[in-house]
């Protein structure tokens, strides 16, 4: 959100786009990380002292702390957006001084006092968000951005957080006799999957997602997805012996999870609510994904084995279907929701009138550094 409303109508998508590829990196990065914690540990790891392991596990999750931690400083020290300042805290003056200071200095600049200006402009209320998202119009949008990320986060997590499954047919999961070997394939195991797919779709989808455009990368990405899934679901047992073939088909998948649905179910949300609806908004997208995650991984779980013997997957090839549906289920709601936000501003985007949005203006009042104020 923050990225959205700071780029340029120009530039935005590649900006929010790479913000979300860094996590294609943060993958790849706790892979590598991983795979030289287990390599340094090998000659006091054994089959009979799994003692090490737990410092292992210990120092692979306390390196994730040190990126959250450089993330937290400059979420705290970056300044408000201007939007937020002109249409939430509804001070214009501040917003145009804010932008001529970042653009001057190249930084923010608090000032001691101030003299506010505040306008009168539609603000977040319960009555409001019902009355915007009221209109079909707007309504539509937050299903359609709400649906497709829970969709997408049905079968990108059914597959994401079962990665034994894959990492055995491509033949780097270990026997689980050698708690090392096992260790250590897979950790590079997801070195392979990150570099096959993962990182060069999230980037292929920043270079080009201001070219093409959010809705036919969302709508090519679905519809891949579900021809990829369709066959899987026809040929898993056919496909799983074939080691190349199964590789080939996954790295695709991966490939157009990323330069697809993945990266532009992020995107889109940031772009197309008000600016007091913003991250209402994305919120409710990315909270509607996460509950397509659990409901994945409950699935998933009660659903893999049946048919067969416990561990077995019998069930895994109609698994493969399921996907199939839920990736058409986002191409047909994609099709008849997502708007194209490409080249468009974030005023336009809002579907409100903005020849009309500012009603009125306040009184001045002094602003001092202690946040006091005082009529002037």
């Amino acid at each position: 959100v923050i990225a959205s409303e700071f780029a340029t109508t120009k530039r935005r998508g590649a900006m929010i786009a790479a913000v979300f590829a860094m996590q294609g990196i943060g993958i790849l990065c706790a892979a590598i990380i991983s795979t030289i914690t287990v390599a340094a540990f090998q000659s006091s790891i054994s089959s009979t002292d799994y003692s090490h392991i737990d410092y292992i596990w210990r120092i692979v999750t306390g390196c994730g702390a040190i990126p959250a931690t450089v993330a937290l400083y400059f979420r705290l020290t970056i300044p408000e957006t201007p939007r937020y300042t002109m249409d939430i805290e509804r001070n214009v003056d501040q917003a145009a001084q804010d932008i001529a200071t970042v653009l001057e200095h190249g930084t923010y600049k608090p000032r001691e006092q101030e003299v506010v200006v505040k306008v009168d402009t539609p603000q977040f209320s319960t009555a409001d968000f019902f009355r915007y998202f009221g209109n079909w119009t707007n309504g539509k949008i937050l299903f359609g951005t709400s649906f497709t990320w829970f969709v997408l986060d049905v079968a990108f997590y059914g597959i994401g957080l079962n990665n034994n499954i894959i990492l055995g047919n491509i033949g780097f999961l270990g026997d689980g006799k050698d708690p090392y070997e096992t260790l250590f394939k897979a950790s590079v195991g997801n070195i392979i999957i990150a570099l096959l797919g993962t990182v060069p779709g999230y980037w292929v989808t920043v270079f080009t997602i201001d070219h093409w455009g959010r809705r036919p990368i969302q709508l090519m990405g679905f519809a891949a997805l579900t021809v990829l899934f369709v066959i899987l679901s026809a040929a898993y047992w056919q496909i799983k012996p074939i080691s190349w073939l199964f590789i080939v088909i996954f790295t695709l998948a991966q490939f157009f999870f990323n330069f697809g649905p993945n990266a532009t179910t992020f995107v889109v949300p940031g772009e197309v609510f008000p600016t007091r609806y913003r991250s209402t908004g994305h919120g409710i997208s990315a909270a509607s994904g996460k509950l397509g995650a659990i409901i994945s991984q409950v699935g998933f779980f009660k659903l893999k084995d049946i048919g067969g013997e416990p561990g077995k997957l019998a069930f895994i090839d109609k698994m493969f279907g399921i996907f199939a549906a839920f990736m058409f289920a986002g191409l047909v709601v994609t099709y008849f929701c997502i708007p194209e936000t490409k080249g468009l501003t974030l005023e336009e985007l809002s579907n409100e009138d903005q020849d009309s949005f500012v009603k009125g203006v306040h009184k001045p009042t002094i602003v001092e550094s202690n946040n006091t104020a005082n009529n002037n």
